[in-house]
Formats: structure tokens, C-alpha cells, sequence
């Protein structure tokens, strides 16, 4: 479960590693298409059961594991649903050091502190690969 949604925040919402801390998370409550509209939230998932939200520390430096290997992202959004086939699925939504935003599922991200070398690694390649675009 992947799904890049660009330009979370007007601003691009991009962070590096001295302040990724100042994105705002969506927490308490289960967001729906609106929050989403609004630019408040990552994701609404509809057809789901059980929606609940995951309660985590949020915003949460993350590295997200993805089909193009790792890569830095921040947590801001966390929601546990049950899929149509009965399925548990913790869900995040990510924004990442460029500002673009992306879903993934729980188990596909390792927490981390924002210390963490590889993170603040992937996070510095990340914002010297968008100041070169």
C-alpha cells in the first residue's frame, strides 16, 4: 500500500533535520476526505471497519521501507482499520523531506529517533537531491 500525494502544506512542506518537528500531525480522531481536501491529513479510507486511531507520539521520524529501498519520512498520521477481508491494517501517513506525501502501511516503516544517523542521512540526501533539481 502505496500512494504519493504531492504538496502536503502550502509551503511544499518540506523539513530537514533540524525541523521536521514543526509539522503539524492529524491525531485524535479518524480523518475522512474533507481533512483530506483541506490539506489537514494524509488519508481517508473509506470501506473500512473498525477505524481507530493509533496512538503514537506524532509527528514521528520514520524510515519507510519501500519498493526503491529506504527512505526518510515523518509520521504525522495514524489510523488502524479492518480491510474487506477482515484484515488488520495499521496505516501512516508520511510526508517526506521534499514535501510530498505518501501512505504506508505500519509494519513497512522502522521508528526511529530524529538521532538517528540513517535517518538524518536519507533526510540530508533527500534535501541536497532537491536543491539540485
Amino acid at each position: 500500500m502505496t500512494e504519493n500525494i504531492p504538496d502536503f502544506d502550502e509551503d511544499g512542506g518540506g523539513y530537514d533535520v533540524d525541523d521536521w518537528s514543526r509539522l503539524t500531525a492529524f491525531a485524535g480522531r479518524i480523518a475522512t476526505l474533507d481533512d483530506v481536501q483541506a490539506r489537514t491529513a494524509v488519508f481517508a479510507l473509506d470501506d473500512t471497519g473498525d477505524p481507530r486511531v493509533i496512538d503514537m507520539p506524532l509527528p514521528q521520524p520514520v524510515i519507510w521501507w519501500e519498493e526503491g529501498g529506504e527512505q526518510a519520512a515523518v509520521a504525522v498520521q495514524a489510523e488502524s482499520h479492518i480491510g474487506p477481508e477482515g484484515d488488520e491494517m495499521d496505516v501512516v501517513g508520511l510526508i517526506l523531506p521534499d514535501g510530498g506525501a505518501a501512505v504506508a502501511l505500519l509494519e513497512d516503516v522502522d521508528l526511529v529517533d530524529d538521532t538517528d544517523p540513517i535517518w538524518r542521512g536519507l533526510v540530508e540526501s533527500a534535501v541536497d537531491g532537491a536543491d539540485g533539481d
